[in-house]
């Protein structure tokens, strides 16, 4: 076989280095990883401010505010109040008699990884060929074109995390999406947004990979294999520290190597990425807790957290969100000791509630799950009011993704994601009219030219068929 020319090992060398840098760095500076390789393209298109006049607010900052009027101008809500100023050249929506909310969000999705139609060859959400994989990324799975995200946009939907599924007990990176129409996953990603990490208690991981001559068997091997991981990791993040360390003394050192596994992981260290776990048992929230503090990182949110009611004094504590199903229970072991009032008691401990779908039908009606679980909660006698209980589909949900600053509630100077309701949204009656994204209309009910859809749902052209 020909060896390479120098110039080309030259090159290549290059490039190489050019891909590992992110700083811009010059002679003495540390080389460091691109921790943002695949940069969102999203950019929040042109359009026309909106007033939306006369209509009932459930900000999702726990606040209604009926006959209430809201001014968008360049995606961004501008003013909230009665008789506002409408700027030159707005769209005005008469909304008297109406509702609207933020937009919902959903923490919990597969939409993308886990695409219609459900065939083989399109499972991409769980990366099982080890119990440690945080080097994959759910981005890297995600169709843009799956028929369930335009679906989810109808029910109001604006925001969701795809997360990889959870035969894993560290499963990879998570990413948050705005739900837009895209060719590419970057023309979906939420800019700047952090990512998260996925990890998997229980019976998943041990179910997969008991049968194998490896760790995790059992519970106990589970917390062996998460504790394995995590010393790795901090091997590994004090190796770029003392690197880092050593160029600013001066010193010429090489950086060390790169290992995918253990960027991610140091990301978690460093509080760059978020750890969203899997988790339904109150026993091994607090073990998950425990190994936290042992090494230092932070649980942004227990999901499927079907416990979560006797966990939630442990998670107002430690300000953790606890993400549940409104009545969803009892399809394993670990899901059957569940209450109906889940939802309610960890909101009435004071800790983040938040409501997720887990399921490309239920992402659909998110607003009648959180209905669910707010009547679940009256018939018990908790006082729970429709503007507190829509904050489990909105601010709860965008504080678990590090996004509270920008998205979850209508407030000025937050990004304008909004859903116009044809009645109370937390009414099975009740449909989402129009939907719009940084203040951009993405969905319109009654206007079939705003109602996006996959090019996969078009059909395939007859052999010999020529287009109009």
């Amino acid at each position: 076989m020909r060896s390479p020319s120098l110039n080309a090992v030259a090159l290549a060398t290059a490039v190489l280095l050019a891909g590992c840098d992110n700083t811009g760095t010059t002679a003495g500076e540390p080389i460091l990883p691109n921790k943002n390789p695949f940069p969102s393209t999203y950019q929040v298109p042109v359009s026309s401010a909106l007033v939306i006049q006369g209509g009932n607010l459930l900000t999702g900052n726990n606040q209604q505010l009926d006959n209430t009027d809201l001014v968008v101008e360049n995606g961004i809500i501008t003013a909230i109040g009665n008789d506002l100023q409408v700027p030159q050249g707005a769209t005005v929506i008469d909304a008297t008699g109406k509702w609207v909310t933020p937009g919902l969000i959903d923490v919990h999705s597969h939409m993308g990884v886990y695409p219609a139609p459900e065939t083989s060859n399109h499972s991409d959400g769980n990366e099982m060929t080890s119990p440690v994989t945080a080097q994959v990324w759910a981005e890297h799975s995600v169709w843009p074109e799956d028929p369930h995200f335009e679906k989810a946009l109808a029910g109001g939907v604006t925001t969701v995390q795809i997360l990889p599924g959870s035969g894993n007990l560290i499963g990879g990176r998570g990413v948050t999406l705005k739900n837009i129409p895209s060719l590419t996953v970057q023309g979906m990603k939420f800019p700047d947004a952090p990512y998260s990490l996925k990890m998997a208690c229980g019976e998943n991981p041990k179910r997969v990979y008991g049968s194998r001559d490896m760790l995790p068997s059992t519970r106990m091997g589970n917390m062996a294999g998460y504790r394995s991981a995590w010393i790795e990791a901090g091997a590994y993040k004090k190796s770029w520290d003392d690197y880092v360390a050593d160029i600013n003394s001066g010193d010429e050192v090489d950086p060390p190597i790169r290992d995918l596994r253990l960027e991610t992981l140091m990301g978690v260290l460093d509080g760059e990425i978020r750890i969203h776990n899997h988790c339904y048992k109150v026993d091994e929230m607090a073990q998950m807790i425990d190994m936290s503090k042992e090494f230092g990182y932070k649980i942004a949110a227990f999901h499927h957290a079907v416990e979560g009611y006797k966990a939630a004094p442990m998670l107002a504590a430690e300000n953790i969100c606890g993400v549940m199903w409104a009545d969803w229970w009892g399809f394993k072991q670990e899901a059957f000791d569940m209450v109906r009032e889940n939802i309610a008691l960890v909101d009435y401990a004071n800790a983040c509630a938040i409501i997720h779908s887990d399921d490309p039908i239920q992402v659909q009606r998110l607003n009648q799950e959180v209905a669910k679980a707010m009547s679940a909660g009256r018939r018990m006698g908790l006082d729970i009011s429709r503007a507190k209980a829509i904050g489990w589909a909105t601010l709860n949900a965008a504080i678990s993704l590090g996004l509270e600053d920008r998205i979850g509630s209508l407030e000025s100077g937050k990004n304008a994601d909004i859903v116009l309701w044809s009645a109370d949204p937390l009414s099975v009656y009740s449909l989402a009219e129009k939907v719009w994204i940084d203040g951009a209309l993405r969905f319109d009910r009654n206007d079939p030219s705003v109602q996006p859809t996959s090019d996969f749902n078009l059909g395939i052209l007859s052999a010999g068929e020529s287009r109009p």
